[in-house]
C-alpha cells in the first residue's frame, strides 16, 4: 500500500449459524490478534461487487451468490505501524459450494503467496470474548 492513499476494498460476511468467516491477522508491532472477513481491494474500472467476487475466487478459489451491500465503513488505523486510510464497502453473501460450510478451517492464498487461515467464529466471540473484529466498527453493523 502507498502512504498517504485512500485504499478502497470490499469485503463479505459469510454466515454459518451464529458464526462468521474470518481470517486470522496478526499485527507485529502491537503483538496483537485480530479477524476480519475475507475481500481484498477494488481494482479502477472495478465494482465492488465485481472485486468481492474476484478476490475470493483469488483467494479461495470459491464462487459467491446472493451479495447484499450491507454499508460502507470509512476506516482509518495503524498496521505494523505504518498509517493506513480504507473505504470497507461490506457486503453479506454466501458461498456457490455448500460444501465450505461443512469445514472449521481451510486455507487461503494472498497474491503475495502468503497463505492464511479462514476459520468459522461465533459472533459472541467479539461481543464476550475479547476476539478484535476488524474494521473496528463491523461487529455493529452485522449484529
Amino acid at each position: 500500500m502507498i502512504r498517504n492513499n485512500i485504499r478502497a476494498i470490499a469485503i463479505c460476511v459469510f454466515r454459518k449459524d451464529d458464526s462468521i468467516l474470518v481470517a486470522e491477522g496478526f499485527d507485529k508491532v502491537k503483538q496483537d490478534y485480530f479477524y476480519r472477513p475475507i475481500g481484498g481491494g477494488i481494482e479502477f474500472g472495478e465494482k465492488s461487487t465485481e472485486a468481492l467476487e474476484r478476490e475470493v475466487f483469488e483467494e479461495i478459489g470459491e464462487s459467491i451468490t446472493n451479495l447484499i451491500h450491507l454499508g460502507t465503513i470509512e476506516n482509518i488505523f495503524t498496521y505494523n505501524g505504518v498509517p493506513r486510510h480504507e473505504i470497507v464497502f461490506i457486503y453479506d453473501g454466501e458461498f456457490a459450494d455448500q460444501s465450505i460450510y461443512q469445514k472449521s478451517s481451510f486455507q487461503g492464498l494472498e497474491d503475495n503467496g502468503e497463505s492464511f487461515t479462514l476459520m468459522w467464529k461465533p459472533i459472541s466471540d467479539f461481543q464476550d470474548n475479547g476476539f478484535r473484529l476488524v474494521p473496528e466498527e463491523l461487529l455493529s453493523l452485522i449484529q
